[in-house]
C-alpha cells in the first residue's frame, strides 16, 4: 500500500470511527496473511493486575466490538468482574494500529446461539470439553473429555454451553495510528464520555 493511500482523506477527515474502522479492516482482510481479525485483548483482575492475550474479533457495529469465550476462563472472569476491557489491532503489513477501550456487556443469548451454530463441530465440542484457564493434569485428560462429549453429542445439534457466550466492548475511545517516516506517526483519537455520547476527534502527538 502506498504512502498516499495510508494518508487518505478517510483517516484525516472521518468524523465517525466505526466507518473508518470498517475501511481499515477491509484493507487488512485483503493484505494480512493470517487472521486480520486477530486482536490483543487486555483485562484487569481483582488485584488490579493487567492481563493480555490474542482473541479473534467476531463482529462489530456502532454498538461495539464482539468476541466470544468461555466465561469461566481467566479473561471471562476478569471481564465479568470489572466490566471493562481494551483491544489493540496491529496490522504490520499495512503499518497500522487501532486501539480501543471501554465498558463491556454480555451479548444476547440469540447472538451467542447464532454465532455458536456457525462454529465447526469440533470447536463446539471443545467448548464443552475444555475447562479453560484451569490446570490440566495431562493432554490425555483433555482428549478423554473431548471423546466423552463427542459420544454424548454424536447425533444432532450440539447445544451451546451456558458458560460460553460473547462480550461486546462499547468503546469510549478509539485511536487510529499509522506509521510515518522518522517516527512522526499520524494518530487520531475519537473520544466520548459514555457509550451513547457524541464523538470528539483529537489529533495526537506521535
Amino acid at each position: 500500500m502506498s504512502e498516499s493511500e495510508l494518508t487518505s482523506g478517510d483517516f484525516t477527515e472521518e468524523s465517525e470511527p466505526f466507518a473508518l474502522f470498517a475501511t481499515w479492516l477491509k484493507d487488512a482482510e485483503a493484505a494480512e496473511v493470517n487472521d486480520p481479525t486477530a486482536v490483543a485483548l487486555a483485562t484487569v483482575d481483582e488485584h488490579g493486575m493487567p492481563n493480555v492475550r490474542m482473541v479473534l474479533l467476531k463482529g462489530f457495529d456502532r454498538q461495539g466490538f464482539v468476541f466470544y469465550t468461555n466465561f469461566e476462563s481467566q479473561k471471562g472472569r476478569e471481564i465479568l468482574g470489572q466490566k471493562k476491557a481494551a483491544m489493540c489491532f496491529h496490522w504490520k503489513s499495512l503499518r497500522r494500529q487501532v486501539r480501543l477501550r471501554g465498558e463491556v456487556e454480555v451479548v444476547t443469548d440469540a447472538e451467542a446461539d447464532a454465532y455458536y451454530a456457525t462454529r465447526p463441530r469440533g470447536s463446539r465440542i471443545g467448548a464443552w470439553a475444555s475447562k479453560q484457564s484451569r490446570p490440566l493434569e495431562g493432554r490425555f485428560a483433555l482428549e478423554k473429555a473431548v471423546a466423552e462429549f463427542t459420544a454424548r453429542y454424536a447425533i444432532g445439534e450440539i447445544p451451546r454451553p451456558g458458560h460460553w457466550s460473547g462480550f461486546r466492548i462499547k468503546p469510549l475511545s478509539i485511536e487510529f495510528w499509522h506509521d510515518r517516516p522518522f517516527r512522526l506517526h499520524d494518530r487520531i483519537e475519537f473520544r466520548r464520555s459514555s457509550p451513547e455520547g457524541a464523538w470528539e476527534k483529537v489529533r495526537m502527538y506521535p
